[in-house]
């Protein structure tokens, strides 16, 4: 009867691990789909002599700055990636998103835990329903090995390590984002420097300029041609001029400043001397509407957030269901070494529990709702990116798109204004005109001058902000797999 007994035993709990392992098949929780935006057929904004681009185009990828051609602005963009402390941040946040799936992973897995103990133990002779052994003490050496599992019937480890696996990827996005935003300010902010520089170069040509009227204009007064008010009135325009010159520094000084920081640097320690650069803008294909869904890392950032809230609901629903855990120990006790590994002194137990909760006042269905209310902000937050994506690449195009036909139309001005001094110094030499004249004139041209490279430098910094809006020839093919979060691959992780 005992062995019929341990059979039924044996063969129930058999029975019941392979229901329970078949289960384990079973998930709750929706399935996830990327989600469908529609794209327009094109940019409203894209010049009518803008280049589309062609799969022979050298589009920029990676180093996108090497575009620009400019080798002082590659080293500086270089050392982004060595120095920039921000980056290093973004970079550990990932890291520790890829932590984050190593460990929900492990609880796909058994806990077994081991260990060794022995203990001494006398009893007393005076305690309650004390034996009369020969004696009252002994010693217990075990050699335990316990093994725990929560089957995951209901898909809840899965669930959980399908959010982790969503949100490491999101973090890799976000390290791109980071590291594209970086590079784009740091061009930014050297181009608006290396303007500033040509801006000072003007000025300073300038006031060499303005140098040599004021001793022509001193010279005239003491042959007695020109008056003492021509005089303070070219003094005061060298002046001008040279203050507007100092002035600038203030803002280049800055633009260092933020740019020593960028590289990771002390501002105190770092210089970039004044020189010239090409300041005019590079053509940048700017592709089809819908490949910017795939190109912005922010974008793919926000829908691996959105496939990491939709796993989440998954979890919240298999707390409906009960938890099963299978266990069991084994291993060695006995009161001496000697016996301590013999068969007698083996010991076993297994197991199984499942455990559901009965009542908790409405709990599940608030952290249910609560899944789904975040599932809904993630999808409206993906949204909003692919609008302000679109925003920004046509705010770019636009700007390119105006700011080429204002440095035209600013040209014919500063030629004009060079034609107008030209002729007002004439007149003012040849008795015809006052010096009024001459300085209204002289203002004038160095107005449109300023104008002229202000406008070359906003092109300059528009045609970075384009590269940044078409994410800087990145691609979502850069994801980490989800199967390799560990490591980026050449794949697409959605």
């Amino acid at each position: 009867m005992r062995r019929s007994a341990r059979r039924q035993n044996q063969w129930g709990a058999g029975l019941l691990l392979a229901g329970v392992l078949v289960l384990a098949g079973c998930s709750v929780g929706p399935r996830y789909a990327k989600p469908v935006t529609q794209a327009p057929p094109e940019y409203k904004e894209l010049p009518q002599n803008w280049k589309a681009a062609q799969p022979s185009d050298q589009v920029a990828k990676g180093k996108w700055w090497e575009v620009f051609h400019d080798e002082q602005l590659n080293a500086l963009e270089e050392r982004i990636a060595v120095s920039n402390q921000t980056l290093k941040a973004a970079q550990a946040r990932f890291e520790q998103a890829r932590a984050a799936v190593r460990i929900n992973r492990s609880f796909q897995y058994p806990t077994v835990t081991g260990g060794v103990g022995g203990t001494r133990n006398r009893l007393s002779k005076n305690r309650p329903n004390g034996s009369l052994a020969a004696t009252n003490s002994y010693t217990d050496l075990q050699l335990p090995v316990d093994a725990s599992y929560e089957a995951d019937v209901w898909g809840r480890v899965r669930k959980t390590v399908e959010a982790a696996r969503a949100s490491a990827q999101a973090s890799a996005a976000d390290l791109e984002n980071v590291s594209l935003s970086l590079h784009a300010e740091l061009a930014s902010d050297y181009f608006q420097l290396r303007a500033l520089d040509s801006e000072e170069e003007l000025l300073n040509s300038t006031v060499a300029a303005y140098q040599k009227a004021l001793e022509l204009t001193q010279s005239r007064y003491s042959g007695g041609v020109a008056s003492q008010v021509d005089v303070a009135q070219a003094q005061t325009q060298l002046q001008t001029t040279q203050a507007q010159a100092i002035d600038l520094g203030v803002q280049r000084a800055q633009l260092e400043h933020a740019i020593a920081v960028l590289i990771g640097q002390s501002a105190s320690t770092f210089t970039l001397p004044a020189a010239a650069a090409n300041l005019n803008p590079p053509v940048v294909p700017s592709g089809l509407p819908s490949e910017l869904l795939e190109r912005r890392p922010d974008i793919a950032a926000n829908e691996r957030r959105m496939a990491a809230a939709n796993a989440q609901i998954g979890i919240a629903r298999a707390a409906y269901f009960p938890a099963i855990t299978l266990s069991g120990a084994g291993g060695f006790e006995s009161t001496s070494i000697r016996s301590w590994f013999n068969g007698p002194s083996g010991f076993f137990s297994v197991g199984v529990a499942a455990v559901e909760t009965l009542f908790d006042a409405g709990r599940r269905r608030a952290i249910s709702d609560q899944a789904k209310a975040a599932f809904n902000e993630s999808a409206a937050n993906y949204q909003q990116s692919v609008l302000g994506a679109f925003q920004e690449v046509e705010d770019n195009l636009a700007a390119l798109r105006l700011l080429e036909g204002e440095a035209k139309t600013q040209e014919a001005a500063v030629a004009s204004a060079q034609r107008s001094l030209e002729l007002s110094n004439n007149r003012y030499k040849g008795g015809v005109a006052t010096y009024l004249e001459v300085i209204t004139a002289q203002s004038t041209a160095l107005s449109d001058q300023r104008v002229a490279v202000q406008i070359a430098g906003r092109r300059m910094t528009a045609a970075v902000g384009l590269i940044k809006a078409l994410g800087g020839g990145w691609s979502t093919a850069e994801l980490p797999m989800a199967q390799r979060d560990s490591r980026p691959q050449a794949n697409n992780g959605q």
